[in-house]
């Protein structure tokens, strides 16, 4: 074939169609308009740019992210890659260093032959063959163009945690471990809080000054998966205990006892000069960061390499607008991937964008689309996007949730959760074997 598949959008989703693309010998034009632009959350004219946290979750199969990542791998993922060659301990977690992995993303894409990548920002939804991954920051003229497409989108907001120097990090309050001792002691550095440290540090936290998002206020406005910690902690006094200051699985050297309540922090390179407050994303001024935040014993003179930021997301009413093959109903030649669709997370974006290059492949072939089983976490996805079923559509990660129920009923959850992995790979399995396309 000699058709050119146009591409928007250099980030996971846009890379990994356009890997889909020329793995299959079509050529792809991949537009990006960093660095001639960029949003308020990129800062890297490198492709695939982390902007929130660099971890991409866990990698056994006994958990939806793990077992996405085992069907993703079993399409050739271009991002997986990467992150293998570029990861730092984290558990068992895939974590990467953020400026190594999306380094090599870039030099993979520009050394391939059927890619040709564009520095300039498109306005305009092209005619002909195109997938637009454009992000949930997409310029505001293109943001406008797909509104217009669809109907109206959604827009939410998204939130980053901050980063500090291994350095200034208080080790004699602190302790390493990885939560229930999955993974190296080292991945993890904790920093434990006793009771009346943390109600000081709660009080400090709700009380603090926001950036003056004033729609945070307004809980429909802030997606849950990327809940800023100081909304959070405004629910209730306990609720970030049971996120992400939750001590379960640790054991304080000091005490001999589970913390009251506990911060981790995770490596943001392989280095280690750098760890990521995890889940600590914020909207609180950067003053205020560093106020509050230093309240933790350990992190008391916390240099701080990065504060936390807040940005808008926009993802579209994907179900009744999109095909579970991520097409337009309306015009079957123009996919979506990524974010931008209702998928959250930087794996499921990926995903999302496997799916998008396979397709348009198919398409352009005279194939049937490519829908993978829905016993599989992709395949639910997938037809979570399209399904017109979900009245009030908002972002979805990886879920064991969005799987059918097993045959069998098995009380252990690890156990069910491991059965269902194994049950939707081998479905996977199968129909790659039975396919041609795959072969």
């Amino acid at each position: 074939m000699t058709q050119t598949v146009k591409i928007i959008g250099a980030g996971f989703a846009g890379c990994e169609a356009a890997y889909q693309l020329s793995k299959r010998g079509l050529k792809a034009e991949l537009y990006e308009m960093k660095p001639v632009k960029f949003s308020p959350a990129h800062s890297s004219p490198d492709l695939a740019e982390l902007v929130c946290s660099n971890s991409f979750k866990a990698m056994r199969i006994a958990s939806a992210a793990g077992m996405m990542k085992e069907e993703m791998r079993m399409l050739s993922s271009l991002c997986l890659e990467c992150a293998d060659e570029c990861s730092v301990p984290a558990g068992g977690a895939l974590a990467v260093d953020r400026e190594k992995f999306s380094s090599l993303v870039t030099r993979r894409i520009t050394a391939d032959p059927n890619i040709e990548l564009i520095r300039q920002e498109v306005t305009e939804i092209p005619d002909g063959n195109v997938i637009i991954a454009a992000g949930p920051l997409a310029g505001e003229t293109l943001s406008k163009k797909i509104g217009e497409l669809c109907g109206g989108s959604l827009s939410f907001y998204d939130a980053a945690a901050p980063i500090v120097t291994a350095g200034s990090i208080d080790m004699s309050r602190a302790f390493t471990q990885s939560r229930y001792d999955r993974g190296d002691p080292d991945d993890y550095i904790n920093c434990p809080l006793d009771k009346d440290g943390y109600e000081a540090f709660y009080d400090a936290l709700v009380n603090a000054e926001s950036a003056g998002l004033h729609s945070f206020d307004k809980r429909k406005d802030v997606y849950e998966g990327c809940m800023p910690v100081e909304v959070m902690a405004s629910r209730g006094k306990d609720t970030i205990r049971y996120g992400p200051m939750k001590p379960a699985g640790l054991t304080d050297p000091s005490t001999g006892r589970r913390p009251y309540a506990n911060l981790q922090l995770r490596k943001e390179n392989r280095d280690g000069t750098m760890y990521n407050l995890v889940g600590f994303q914020t909207n609180l001024k950067f003053s205020e960061q560093k106020r509050v935040f230093s309240m933790i014993p350990a992190l008391r003179n916390a240099e701080f390499v990065r504060y936390g930021v807040m940005h808008r997301n926009t993802f579209l009413r994907s179900p009744g607008f999109l095909n579970p093959d991520f097409s337009v109903i309306k015009r079957p030649s123009l996919f979506f991937a990524g974010q931008i669709t209702g998928v959250e997370g930087y794996m499921e974006s990926a995903a999302s964008g496997i799916l998008a290059g396979i397709n348009m492949v198919r398409r352009l072939e005279g194939l049937d689309m490519f829908i993978p089983p829905q016993t599989t976490v992709l395949g639910a996805l997938a037809r979570y996007v399209a399904d017109t079923s979900v009245k009030d559509f908002q972002p979805m990660g990886a879920a064991f949730g969005l799987l059918p129920p097993l045959d069998v009923r098995i009380r252990d959850k690890q156990q069910r959760y491991e059965k269902t992995a194994l049950r939707g790979l081998e479905d996977l399995r199968r129909q790659l074997s039975e396919d041609c396309f795959f072969t």
